[in-house]
């Protein structure tokens, strides 16, 4: 794994922003934009790992299962929408996750979660004839999601002055068989498995520090999600929400939340690593 380095560029950094703060008192411009800025730098100068939300965040999940899906159609003669099975997949691991933190259900990977959705959708949408290794090939879809155009050439910028890793909700072999498959240049491999909490909760995050021998603040999450920023924010991580605007097709465009919420706004994982000086 990378040896965990500080950023070596705080320096340019200040310099810039010193030289941002004197272009608008000259030119009438608010001193609250300098505020902020000053504010942002702050907020990262102490930064040495960055870990990474993956479904829709790194990946694209729901173009990756249509794709898939359609080659199915094609296979079994089924006509089925596969942008809505994707949806439907998707969204029913939320309400098996909380069946764990119920007690409902012991510790269930992420694999096993996705199966049991699966399981339902193959008699929602009357998928008959599918044997078991099929299902089993269908279910490791999430194995082989294909990466956002921006995200192996951001990750390599990021990965040259932070150490970066995964953070999410699959299990340790689902993302490293993702990464593999799909070119993620990774450090190493961080998942929710390894604290037995799923995020939002606190000890998934907690988790990451804990490992890189780092306090909270020295960690970032990079995520497309709000509701996940918000729970690193609330474990003391800090925190960058990249905007990933067709995550869910393009007629759900991707509403994002105001541009201060979080420490960094980017519109992509290059625009994350010109602003953090990768």
């Amino acid at each position: 794994m990378q040896k965990i380095t500080p950023v070596n560029k705080a320096i340019s950094r200040r310099s810039l922003l010193r030289l941002m703060a004197t272009s608008l008192v000259l030119s009438g411009g608010s001193l609250s934009m300098w505020q902020r800025a000053a504010a942002q730098s702050s907020a990262v100068a102490g930064v040495q790992a960055l870990v990474f939300d993956v479904f829709g965040t790194v990946v694209d999940w729901r173009g990756s299962i249509i794709r898939e899906g359609n080659l199915l159609n094609q296979q079994k003669g089924y006509d089925i929408d596969w942008g809505v099975f994707a949806d439907r997949w998707r969204s029913g691991y939320g309400p098996a996750m909380n069946q764990v933190r119920s007690g409902e259900l012991p510790w269930t990977k992420l694999d096993d979660l996705h199966r049991m959705v699966l399981n339902e959708l193959v008699v929602e949408f009357n998928m008959a004839g599918l044997i078991e290794a099929e299902l089993q090939h269908l279910n490791e879809v999430w194995h082989r999601l294909a990466p956002w155009p921006d995200s192996i050439a951001g990750l390599t910028r990021l990965r040259e002055h932070y150490t970066t890793a995964t953070l999410s909700n699959g299990n340790v072999s689902l993302l490293l068989n993702m990464a593999k498959n799909a070119g993620l240049p990774f450090d190493t491999i961080l998942s929710a498995e390894l604290s037995r909490h799923y995020k939002p909760d606190p000890e998934a995050y907690l988790k990451a520090a804990e490992l890189f021998s780092l306090q909270p603040e020295q960690v970032m999450l990079v995520a497309a999600h709000p509701s996940d920023l918000r729970g690193a924010a609330r474990a003391g991580l800090r925190t960058a929400y990249v905007h990933r605007p067709m995550e869910r097709g393009p007629d759900r465009p991707t509403v994002p939340p105001a541009r201060d919420e979080f420490d960094l706004f980017a519109e992509d994982f290059i625009d994350l690593a010109d602003q953090l000086g990768a």
